[in-house]
């Protein structure tokens, strides 16, 4: 048995367009869904509004100012000894409102130098379709993805970047945690994956509708790449926060199937080509009536995935015990989510198990069989700038060894496939949930508060020095 990691293993770092470019309406690109995303705080949700509108502040508007700045980013990312860069494209900087026939020829040589400039310095893109950031204007004419309209305009876009791309990027991802929205209990998920704000009584349905027609966007996305290059490897992007049985009591065990149910059900489109039974025996049992043709079900069988990118932060745990406090699920009978009393937690109140990543890693293979790739895991933390311009963060090193000793555990004693690992935000970026700068993930810290004040100055933390190591010995040292 193999006792180190594959020579090619990807280790990198990941950001996402819109948390790091900033530079929103420069050189013709368009607004947004995330350019109307205010900044929150810690328990306080991000607001969305409805259009741009005075007295708010968007922190993504200008971000850490990547836009202007990645050539000297990309030279830390070279100094700390990246393989790859996870980021993405931002649709509206290629197709501003979504509907132009020719794309904006400004936003396709930005990526051009973006990419070459990483590939200069030995860094591999490895890039996200849609993270979040699809056309404000596709909400304005369509209602979101909802509509069966939008999905030609996403094969579009994907047909045009892939053509454009095809000799520089070889790792491609659809659609960003597209199963955030998996109970459509959370407005800023289903905003973010579908562009869709929801008041009516069908908001399930409406949520589900929008994933099966992402889902064939995706499909069809896939087909069209391998077209243009075969050698492309295109995969989905999934968010696994497993939830565990809080007892060994059977009902608690069957209750964590059925919530696990909620994110497998995209992934198992992506991959297995067809909608789960499990689906189809819930709409049934709720009304719910989702339009899928016959020719869309082709889509979906002709184009599935070629391996599994994932973000892991944390799990979950359900009970159905009466003598144990927690919030109650709306479809799984007496089941309620709750505290794992044997793990810890984040400032933000993100459970912290790295254990899970490796029940991840295990039980995903298990179930799909495909090589996978761990594209975000992160610690987001307060960070305190010393007087010296330092910045120590043991606890940010801690967190991420005891997830890359599980991952090397599932890889070396599993036997599980993994393409490689990019930790989240690995430059301090805007936090996407709460849309704070100061919930800091990366290696570098960014000089800016949560107001937006600050000289935007690179600092290299403690937790550089270590990941660098890690790099350099391809996981030996930790």
């Amino acid at each position: 048995m193999c006792s180190k990691l594959p020579k090619d293993f990807l280790w990198g770092g990941a950001i996402a367009a819109h948390q790091a470019e900033g530079a929103w309406n420069v050189a013709g690109r368009g607004m947004s869904i995330a350019d109307v995303m205010t900044a929150g705080g810690n328990g306080i949700p991000r607001e969305i509004t409805k259009g741009i509108k005075e007295g708010f502040y968007y922190p993504n508007h200008e971000a850490i100012d990547f836009y202007h700045r990645y050539k000297e980013d990309i030279q830390l990312f070279k100094e700390l000894g990246l393989k790859c860069l996870r980021t993405s494209i931002s649709w509206s900087r290629i197709f501003p409102t979504g509907e132009e026939d020719e794309p904006n020829e400004a936003g396709l040589r930005y990526y051009d130098d973006l990419f070459d400039e990483l590939l200069k310095n030995g860094i591999e893109p490895v890039i996200t379709l849609s993270h979040f950031e699809i056309p404000y204007a596709i909400y304005e004419t369509y209602g979101g993805f909802a509509n069966k309209a939008v999905i030609p305009l996403f094969v579009k876009f994907a047909k045009c970047v892939f053509e454009r791309y095809k000799d520089k990027v070889t790792y491609w991802m659809t659609f960003n945690e597209i199963n955030n929205q998996a109970d459509g209990q959370e407005p800023l998920h289903v905003w973010t994956n579908s562009a869709m704000i929801i008041e009516e009584e069908n908001k399930e349905e409406l949520v589900f509708q929008a994933g099966v027609n992402e889902l064939i966007a995706s499909a069809a996305a896939v087909i069209e790449g391998k077209k243009i290059n075969p050698d492309f490897q295109i995969g989905c992007m999934m968010a696994y926060v497993p939830i565990y049985p809080y007892s060994c009591a059977p009902e608690d065990l069957m209750a964590s199937v059925k919530a696990n149910e909620r994110r497998y059900f995209y992934s198992d489109i992506h991959v297995r080509g067809k909608i789960p039974t499990y689906a189809q025996t819930y709409w049934q049992k709720k009304g719910i009536k989702i339009q899928i043709s016959e020719e869309e079900k082709a889509l979906l069988k002709a184009g599935t995935v070629d391996y599994i990118g994932f973000s892991y932060y944390m799990s979950g745990t359900i009970t159905t015990l009466e003598t144990v406090e927690g919030q109650p699920t709306d479809d799984i009978p007496h089941a309620k989510i709750v505290r794992n009393p044997y793990i810890t937690a984040t400032d933000w109140g993100w459970p912290i198990d790295p254990v899970g990543l490796r029940y991840v890693l295990n039980t995903i293979y298990q179930r799909y069989d495909l090589p996978l790739f761990i594209v975000e895991n992160g610690f987001g933390a307060y960070d305190q700038l010393t007087a010296e311009n330092t910045i120590h963060d043991p606890y940010r090193i801690a967190y991420l060894r005891q997830h890359i000793e599980q991952m090397e555990k599932a890889i070396i004693e599993d036997g599980v496939p993994v393409l490689g690992y990019t930790p989240w935000g690995i430059i301090d970026i805007v936090s996407f949930g709460s849309g704070e700068m100061e919930k800091r993930y990366g290696m570098i810290y960014v000089d800016k508060d949560n107001a937006g004040n600050g000289s935007l100055q690179r600092l290299k933390k403690d937790s550089f020095a270590w990941y660098q190591r890690v790099i350099a010995t391809n996981g030996e040292e930790l």
